[in-house]
């Protein structure tokens, strides 16, 4: 009896959307892959890649906004500001070469 009153429950949960979805189901995202990547040894980590840029930039006066990550590209875009000005830097993940920089 237990056991079929789990079932109906488990069943209820899932067909009104309260269940937890199955890893399966879960979209990709660009800060999992970058995560899958690295572990691979397939790209440089992100704090490998701020020490390169960030910290030359932090010197000239930027301001380091944060980074967003585009798996598609293998890159890294970091987001700076100084003097109300928001400036780009795109890098290359694998080897942390500056793609583009952007005003």
């Amino acid at each position: 009896m237990k056991k079929i009153v789990t079932s109906c429950v488990v069943a209820g949960l899932t067909m009104s959307g309260w269940a937890a979805p199955t890893a399966l189901a879960q979209p990709r995202t660009d800060q999992g892959e970058a995560r899958k990547e690295m572990r691979a040894g397939n790209v440089l980590s992100l704090r490998e890649i701020e020490r390169r840029v960030v910290d030359p930039l932090k010197s000239q006066g930027h301001e380091y906004l944060g980074p967003a990550y585009d798996s598609t590209a293998m890159a890294y875009r970091l987001k700076f500001i100084k003097d109300g000005r928001v400036t780009f830097v795109d890098v290359d993940a694998r080897t942390g070469r500056i793609l583009q920089r952007s005003r």
